[in-house]
């Protein structure tokens, strides 16, 4: 028969089922590995450099970046000393204790307005546990829309706030977070630095403005669900007086770190996007994978490293290394590179500013073979020496 001849088609194969942003970043870290939580320290520094799709990822998977710095053979000397936490959690609770009398106090005194502190036993201390970040996070919502209807004074300890970044939630947890009667929510950063005569290290209190930024932009999210709810934006700071443990306090303005941190996180390459270019089996799990597979899996994301990484991240050291050994000027620091336009390595501009190649009329080539020429004049017949030399 006829029909005999014709062979049975098979049908197409079905489609592979869409892996889920959440298992996927659970592959890159590693299954069995519990997501590493990402601070605000952490996520104000990632908005200070929001080029970096290596850091996005990373944070936004969860992964131990100490860990992994670890296992590519370049540690990095973060962390806080023993000493120094216990230190810092006894200034905080002592900060907080008989109900956050004396926090009132530091808040009514810098943030009042006129208004007087709340009296012993006046401030509601509404209990925030809950099981899972997403039931803590519920709950902290629950409380500061419960604390504003009421119209009554509220100390939040260690509420827990979420942020979308990149397409995917963080979770964050500021020190304290105070309602007033009024419906107005501050942000308080409590540090174990000093405050001598009055004022605090410049460097750390910028900080500590950038951290508590991103606190205000996670209350925003749930101001616009609590009618007659207003988060600030000046927090309070409150560290030791002088070389004592007593606590003292000073208002700390972040709207400059608002805008620039909710215009940096805003420029984030989401994270489904960034790991969706990834070779398939892609894992940065140290558990299960060699130093040379970590070092290909870490390559196979771009990184835009600069000297200031060093202060914020766990990864610089890898990345300033590998940024040295291919001769990037990105090791130079960003205003270097920003100068440089299209020469993007060290061996490039010397040989601009030689005379070896570059365009001429290129404004870049033709200032650097001028700063060549005059630092030859100035050296004299020392610089030809030391040309002669190298």
């Amino acid at each position: 028969m006829a029909a005999s001849t014709v062979s049975a088609v098979a049908p197409p194969p079905p489609p592979p089922r869409p892996t889920t942003l959440r298992r996927r970043l659970a592959e890159l870290r590693g299954p069995a590995v519990a997501p590493h939580p990402l601070d605000a320290r952490a996520l104000a520094a990632l908005a200070a450099n929001p080029g970096c799709r290596r850091r996005a990822l990373l944070d936004g998977a969860g992964v131990d970046k100490s860990a992994l710095a670890t296992a590519l053979g370049s540690p990095a000397p973060f962390g806080q000393s023993q000493f120094a936490f216990m230190r810092g959690n006894a200034f905080e609770a002592k900060v907080k204790a008989d109900g956050g009398t004396e926090l009132m106090r530091l808040l009514a005194e810098r943030l009042g307005d006129g208004v007087p502190a709340p009296e012993p036993g006046e401030v509601l201390v509404p209990d925030l546990a809950a099981a899972g970040p997403e039931g803590r996070t519920a709950r902290t919502a629950l409380a500061l829309r419960e604390a504003t209807e009421a119209g009554a004074w509220a100390l939040l300890d260690h509420p827990l706030l979420a942020l979308e970044v990149a397409g995917s939630p963080a979770y964050l947890e500021p020190d304290a977070v105070v309602v007033r009667p009024d419906g107005r929510w501050t942000v308080v950063e409590i540090k174990s630095f000093p405050m001598i005569d009055g004022s605090a290290d410049a460097a750390k209190v910028g900080a500590a403005a950038r951290q508590a930024a991103v606190y205000v932009l996670a209350l925003d999210r749930v101001v616009g669900r609590t009618p007659g709810a207003e988060v600030g934006d000046r927090v309070l700071l409150v560290c030791p007086r002088d070389f004592s443990n007593l606590p003292t306090a000073s208002v700390v303005d972040v709207r400059k770190q608002l805008s620039v941190t909710r215009r940096q996180l805003a420029r984030l390459t989401r994270i489904e996007d960034i790991a969706a270019a990834l070779p398939e089996g892609t894992t940065f799990d140290v558990g299960s994978r060699s130093g040379a597979e970590l070092t290909a899996a870490v390559e196979s994301v771009t990184a835009a490293y600069a000297p200031e990484c060093l202060a914020a991240c766990e990864l610089a050291f890898h990345c300033r290394s590998r940024a040295r050994e291919a001769g990037a000027v990105e090791a130079l620091g960003r205003s270097v590179r920003g100068e440089l336009g299209g020469l993007t390595t060290v061996a490039d501009v010397l040989a601009a500013a030689h005379g070896e190649a570059g365009d001429p009329v290129d404004p870049t080539v033709a200032a650097l073979r001028r700063a060549a020429a005059l630092r030859a004049e100035a050296l004299g017949p020392v610089g030809a020496g030391v040309t002669a030399c190298h």
